[in-house]
C-alpha cells in the first residue's frame, strides 16, 4: 500500500467521524491474552483470525489499534510501511487507529496474525522506569470492512472468536532490546478475554507514520584496544540493525549498539543509563537467516556482534549488517548550504539529530532511557524544524496531547505524553511549559492555518493563566530548569520566569487579535505591562545592567522585548562586553541560545554573531564538528578536548536550534506574514562565507535565496511564488518589494567582512 492510499483513506476515515457517524459503528472490541503472561519479560501475543469470502471484493479497510504496539500480517504480507503503530498518545484519553486499503490482500480464505508489542503503552518506560504506566494488559482492536461488487457489505472485527498465543519474540523492550526465537511455534492457542478500554478514546492517525529511512552500510570494521569486533556504520541515528547470518540451530546472537568510543578507542555505552540497547537472536539453524527488531529502537552509530556458540560468545563469521534509520516520515522543505564545509556538516548534524528524534513524538534522545518528549527541548527547536520539514500535522497532534495532560490549573508537565503516574500533573516550568503558546504560534506562522490557534487557544490561555496563579507580588518565581545546560553562569531563574511569562502573553495576545478576541487583548495587554514593569523594577539597574549579568539575560530581556526602549543599546552594549569578556565565545544554554545569534543581528552586531557560529573550540556550535560530531550534543563538550567522554546524549537537537538562524539570517528567508503570503529576503552577508544558499517549500510554491561575492561583485539571486509578493534588501540599495519571479541583484565594489 503507498503513502498515498494511507493518507486518502485516513482522510476518508477523519471526514466519517467529524459527521459523528464512524463512532457509533464500531463492532470490534479490543481483545486481550487470556492466558497467564510471565511476570517478568513477557513475550509478545499472537493473536489470530481466520475467515471466508464468498463474495467478489469491491473494497477493503482495516481500521486497526493496539494497547501497545502492533504487526498486523494478512495472508502471510506485512500491512503498511509503518511503525510504532498505533503511536504515543496520551492513552488515557486519545488512541490512534490506522487505516488501510487491504483490497490486494483479500483470498477466498484469508488468516490475520497480528502480533503486539509492549512499546510505550505498557513496557518499561521512564515515568516510575516500571512496565505498565498505562495498563497491564496487551490489547487489539481490528475491524476490517468489506464492500462487495454487489452493493453488500461485511464486517470482520476483534471478538470473542480470535485466538491468541506467545509468538517467537520473547520480549521487546523500547530500552533494552529484543529476543527472538526463531526455533518458536506455539504449540497451544487460547481464547481471548474483552478488555473494557473505552472506544470514545479513539482517533484517527494524525500524524504520518515512522517509517524505514535510509539505509547504512558499515564505513569500517575494527578491534578496539579491547580487542572487542567494532562496526562503524559512518552515522549517529535513530532505527535498528539487519543482520543477515547463518549458524547451527540454538545459536545466539548478541547486538550492543552505542554512539560513541571512549578517550581509549573502545566502546561506550556508559551513557546509556539503564538501557541495555541489545537485541538477541536465537537462530533455527537455516543457511543463511535474516533479523531485524520488531518493536524496539535504538541510538548509535556503532556496534558489536557476539555469537554464542558451542558453549562460548565468539566473534561470529559470515554475516552482513545494515543500520537502518528509523523516523517520522515529514516531507523535506528546507535546504541550506553555504561556501563553510564545516557549517554544512553542523547544518547536517541538525537535520540528523531532527530525524533521530521526530519518533512519532518529538523526543529529546534516541538512546538512554529516557526518550520523552521534553517540552523545553521541542519548543527551542520548534520554529529550526518547522524550516526543514512540513510538521504542521505532527505538531498539531502531539499539541493536542499536551493539552489533555495540561492540570485543571493549566499547569504543563515537563514532557508530553506525561508517564509519571505516580506524580501529579499540574506543575510547570519556565521554557518548558511555554511550549503551550510557542508552538502552536510557530506552526500558525509557519502555514497561516489559524485553525492550530483556535484548537490551542484554551491551552495557551490555560498556561498563561497558571503562571499568574503562581506569581506573587507581580513576579513568577518557581523552580525550573533555567538555561539548561550553559557553560557560562548560571541565569537567576526568577528573570527567566518572568521573561518567558512575557513572551507567553504576548503570544497569546497575537493570537487572540487573530481569533478575534478584543477583550482578551485588551485584559492580557494590562498584564502583559504589569509583568514588564515587575521585571524592570526588580532585576533592571538604571544603568541598564541586569542583575543577572549573563549572556541569556541580556538575550532574553532583548527578545522579549522586557527593556524600555532607551536601555535597550546599553544592553546590546554588555552583551557584546560579555561575549568579548568570554574571549567571543557563547556562554549560553538551552534557554538563551537558540536567540543569540538573531538579537545580535536584530541589534546591528552581526559581526560578532558571525565571529560565534566559525568558533571552532568549545563552547561552540563547531567545536563538536571538530570532534567528528555526526549529530548534535546534549552538551557543548560531550567529548572534552582531551578525548574524555561524557555520559550525555550525542544525539540532542536543542542546540539544532541555530538552524533558524542559518535560514532565515545567513540565508535570509523571512516571512511578513502568516503562511509566507508575504516575504522578507534579507541575508546577512559576511562571515568569512562567499555564497549561501537556502530554498523553502512554502504552501505557494518553492522560495529561494542565493548570495555570493566574488571578485568584489555581490550577487543574490531570488525565486519568490505565484501567489506571493516580497521585500528584497540588498545591502546598500533601498528595499526593493516584488511579486513572483525569478531576480538577479549585483553590487559591485563589495568588500567581505571579515572574522579573526
Amino acid at each position: 500500500m503507498t503513502l498515498k492510499t494511507f493518507y486518502s483513506v485516513a482522510v476518508l476515515t477523519l471526514c466519517l467521524l467529524a459527521s459523528n457517524s464512524y463512532g457509533q459503528h464500531w463492532k470490534a472490541v479490543f481483545i486481550s491474552p487470556s492466558y497467564p503472561e510471565d511476570t517478568g519479560k513477557r513475550p509478545c501475543p499472537v493473536f489470530q483470525k481466520r475467515f471466508q469470502i464468498k463474495k467478489t471484493v469491491r473494497s477493503a479497510t482495516l481500521l486497526i489499534s493496539a494497547l501497545g504496539l502492533y504487526e498486523a500480517n494478512l495472508n502471510g504480507k506485512r500491512i503498511g510501511n509503518a511503525y510504532f503503530t498505533p503511536g504515543f498518545t496520551n492513552y488515557k484519553k486519545r488512541l490512534q487507529y490506522q487505516s488501510y486499503d487491504v483490497t490486494g490482500y483479500i483470498k477466498q480464505s484469508n488468516q490475520f496474525e497480528i502480533t503486539v508489542g509492549e512499546g510505550w503503552y505498557r513496557g518499561v518506560f521512564r515515568g516510575a522506569k516500571k512496565r505498565d504506566n498505562y495498563g497491564s494488559d496487551a490489547g487489539l482492536f481490528v475491524q476490517l470492512e468489506l464492500i462487495y461488487k454487489d452493493g453488500s457489505r461485511d464486517t470482520i472485527a476483534t471478538d470473542q472468536t480470535w485466538i491468541c498465543a506467545p509468538g517467537p519474540i520473547r520480549y521487546s523492550e523500547l530500552y533494552d532490546g529484543e529476543m527472538y526465537d526463531a526455533r518458536y511455534t506455539p504449540t497451544v492457542q487460547t481464547a481471548v478475554k474483552i478488555l473494557n478500554y473505552p472506544k470514545e478514546n479513539l482517533v484517527a492517525s494524525e500524524s504520518p507514520p515512522v517509517i524505514k529511512n535510509e539505509q547504512f552500510k558499515p564505513r569500517r570494521i575494527f578491534k578496539d584496544p579491547l580487542g572487542e569486533e567494532i562496526v562503524d556504520f559512518g552515522q549517529n541515528l535513530a532505527g535498528w540493525v539487519k543482520l543477515r547470518i547463518n549458524g547451527d540451530p540454538g545459536d545466539s546472537i548478541r547486538i550492543f549498539h552505542a554512539e560513541v568510543l571512549d578517550k581509549a578507542g573502545n566502546f561506550f555505552t556508559g551513557n546509556l543509563r539503564t538501557a541495555k540497547a541489545t537485541d538477541t537472536y536465537i537462530l533455527k539453524g537455516k543457511r543463511l537467516e535474516t533479523f531485524q527488531p520488531h518493536f524496539t529502537y535504538h541510538g548509535f552509530r556503532y556496534i558489536k556482534i557476539e555469537m554464542y556458540h558451542h558453549g562460548k560468545w565468539r566473534i561470529p563469521v559470515n554475516w552482513k549488517a545494515t543500520a537502518v534509520a528509523l523516523y517520522t516520515n515529514l516531507k523535506k522543505t528546507g535546504t541550506f548550504s553555504c561556501s563553510d564545509k564545516m557549517i554544512n556538516r553542523l547544518e547536517k548534524n541538525i537535520e540528523w539529530s531532527l530525524n533521530s528524534n521526530f519518533f512519532d513524538i518529538p523526543t529529546d534522545c534516541p538512546q538512554r532511557s529516557e526518550r520523552l518528549g521534553w517540552t523545553g527541548d521541542a519548543q527551542v527547536f520548534a520554529a529550526t524544524a518547522s524550516f526543514l520539514r512540513n510538521t504542521k500535522s505532527f505538531y498539531i497532534k502531539w499539541l493536542k496531547d499536551l493539552a489533555s495532560e495540561q492540570g485543571a490549573n493549566g499547569g504543563v508537565p515537563k514532557s508530553i505524553p506525561w508517564v509519571y503516574p505516580y506524580e501529579p500533573i499540574g506543575g510547570g516550568i519556565a521554557g518548558w511549559g511555554d511550549a503551550a503558546t510557542i508552538i502552536p504560534w510557530t506552526v500558525y506562522q509557519s502555514y497561516g492555518d489559524t485553525a492550530i490557534l483556535r484548537d490551542q487557544y484554551h491551552s495557551m490561555k490555560a498556561w498563561v493563566d497558571y503562571i499568574g496563579s503562581r506569581s506573587f507580588n507581580g513576579l513568577w518565581q518557581d523552580d525550573g530548569y533555567g538555561d539548561w545546560y550553559a557553560p557560562g553562569p548560571p541565569t537567576d531563574i526568577g528573570l527567566i520566569d518572568q521573561c518567558f511569562w512575557a513572551y507567553s502573553t504576548t503570544l497569546l495576545i497575537r493570537a487572540a487579535t487573530v481569533l478575534g478576541k478584543p477583550e482578551d487583548v485588551s485584559h492580557y495587554n494590562t498584564q502583559l505591562a504589569a509583568v514588564k514593569k515587575a521585571f524592570n523594577h526588580t532585576y533592571l539597574a538604571a544603568d541598564g545592567r541586569l542583575s543577572s549579568d549573563t549572556q541569556t539575560a541580556y538575550v532574553l530581556a532583548l527578545e522579549f522585548g522586557m527593556l524600555p526602549d532607551s536601555l535597550e543599546d546599553k544592553a546590546v552594549k554588555r552583551l557584546v562586553t560579555l561575549i568579548h569578556e568570554n574571549k567571543d565565545h557563547l556562554a549560553t544554554g538551552f534557554l538563551g541560545t537558540p536567540y543569540l545569534l538573531q538579537v545580535l543581528c536584530d541589534h546591528g552586531q552581526s559581526k560578532v554573531a558571525c565571529e560565534l557560529i566559525n568558533q571552532q573550540t568549545y563552547p561552540s556550535w563547531l567545536y563538536p564538528v571538530t570532534i567528528g560530531a555526526k549529530t548534535i550534543w546534549e552538551k557543548w563538550d560531550g567529548i572534552k578536548p582531551d578525548g574524555s567522554v561524557q555520559a550525555t546524549s550525542y544525539n540532542h537537537y536543542a542546540y539544532g536550534a541555530v538552524g533558524n538562524w542559518l535560514y532565515q539570517y545567513v540565508a535570509g528567508i523571512r516571512l511578513l506574514s502568516p503562511g509566507y503570503r508575504r516575504i522578507l529576503i534579507k541575508p546577512v552577508i559576511g562571515g568569512g562565507l562567499t555564497w549561501a544558499k537556502a530554498s523553502y517549500k512554502c504552501a505557494y510554491g518553492e522560495i529561494l535565496s542565493w548570495w555570493k561575492v566574488k571578485n568584489g561583485i555581490l550577487t543574490i539571486m531570488v525565486t519568490i511564488p505565484e501567489g506571493t509578493t516580497a521585500a528584497i534588501v540588498v545591502p546598500g540599495k533601498k528595499e526593493i518589494v516584488v511579486g513572483p519571479g525569478h531576480y538577479i541583484f549585483t553590487k559591485y565594489n563589495y568588500k567581505l567582512s571579515k572574522v579573526k
